[in-house]
């Protein structure tokens, strides 16, 4: 799966799920790049080597998608209040 895709798929489940939704926009701003207003395209995605290194970490291959599942999970889990 690409990453497109997995956009895509995301924001079909935020739709239909907005504490999920919530919960995703939460994690996408927390993994923004520093200082991502000063550089085209000026939209506050993370550093692709951030989340090259973060799927090498999580999944022991760093050009690998992850799946819906377990993105929604994560997300879920770093927004739980304690």
């Amino acid at each position: 799966m690409q990453w497109t895709r997995l956009s895509i798929r995301l924001a079909m489940r935020a739709l239909r799920h907005p504490a999920t939704g919530a919960a995703l926009l939460r994690v996408a701003w927390r993994f923004r790049r520093r200082g991502w207003y000063r550089r085209p395209p000026f939209l506050p995605l993370p550093a692709v080597d951030y989340v090259r290194w973060r799927m090498y970490t999580a999944y022991g291959d760093e050009d690998i998608t992850p799946p819906v599942e377990d993105v929604e999970r994560y997300a879920r889990w770093a927004v739980r209040e304690p």
